[in-house]
């Protein structure tokens, strides 16, 4: 078992900005097409961080959460975070289009919750695909435009513009996501059936439900079952999903919406708005008005 490694390395996107000639936004995103300077996987390391890339030269293996996995050109690999890199090993003329971003970052230009657990599910089941030549001419021209314009400096609109396209990349690969789907892709395992179900339950009633007992009534299964499945698949518990849902609606409804504090309050069901204010400095860090502002 994946949890019973005794020492696990822990990887930052900090640490990735030294692997290899790495283009960096300075709040959260890292691309580089050199892995091979990667400190990952020499060890178990856990990934604190969402990885994605295009093999396009040589090839890789490495295990993920101790399944083997080979990548070869064409192919397209997805790592979530928290989940354990180990046994990493590639030839030397490895090369591939790889952009690394953190949660919060990520969580910045997501338009809504289903974004984000769509990418995190599938990569579990299919942490390597392989792309057809349109999607790898679609991944290659993203990377190199979104890199450009990283690089670009004087652009007055920066930071929006690179999120802009992130966020048009991630749909154009949710169609990947689709077309492996509709195929059939990897069969799920009794655990990731229940932590699907787990996550479709939660996109349609963390607005109301916030309880994990209740999920697991939903799902015929006791609390103490769901709380295990969850952290087993997933690597985060029950209530960090549960959390994770309440206070990225949140930031959307601040940060995309003119509605008041008051209203988001009762839309997500909170008792009061001083619950909604000490819940959200909890997770975030700052009050919802503070937030809204620093935006």
């Amino acid at each position: 078992m994946v949890e019973d490694f005794l020492n696990i390395t822990e990887a930052n996107l900090e640490d990735a900005r030294h692997w290899g000639n790495a283009t960096c936004m300075e709040d959260g995103l890292v691309l580089t097409e050199h892995l091979n300077d990667a400190t990952i996987g020499k060890e178990p390391t856990r990934m604190n961080f969402i990885l994605m890339a295009l093999c396009r030269k040589g090839e890789a293996q490495y295990s993920i959460d101790t399944r083997q996995q080979t990548v070869k050109p064409g192919d397209l690999l997805f790592i979530s975070e928290r989940h354990i890199v180990d046994q990493y090993r590639a030839t030397e003329d490895f090369e591939c289009m790889c952009i690394m971003l953190s949660t919060e970052y990520y969580h910045g230009f997501v338009q809504n919750v289903k974004n984000v657990s769509s990418l995190l599910i599938f990569s579990m089941n299919n942490p390597v695909v392989r792309l057809t030549q349109r999607e790898i001419e679609t991944y290659t021209n993203y990377f190199q435009f979104i890199r450009e314009k990283i690089a670009d400096e004087t652009h007055h609109y920066r930071a929006d513009l690179v999120k802009a396209l992130l966020l048009s990349m991630f749909y154009d690969m949710s169609n990947v996501i689709w077309r492996v789907e509709q195929a059939g892709g990897t069969p799920q395992t009794r655990a990731d059936a229940i932590f699907a179900q787990f996550i479709r339950l939660l996109q349609e009633n963390f607005r109301t439900e916030r309880r994990v007992s209740w999920y697991a009534d939903q799902l015929t299964i006791t609390p103490k079952y769901l709380s295990e499945v969850v952290k087993q698949v997933s690597k985060r518990t029950t209530n960090e999903w549960i959390d994770s849902y309440v206070v990225l609606e949140i930031r959307v409804m601040l940060r995309n919406s003119t509605k008041s504090i008051k209203q988001i309050c009762n839309e997500l069901n909170f008792p009061n708005q001083s619950f909604l204010g000490k819940y959200f400095k909890e997770h975030v860090g700052m009050s919802p008005s503070e937030f809204r502002k620093k935006l």
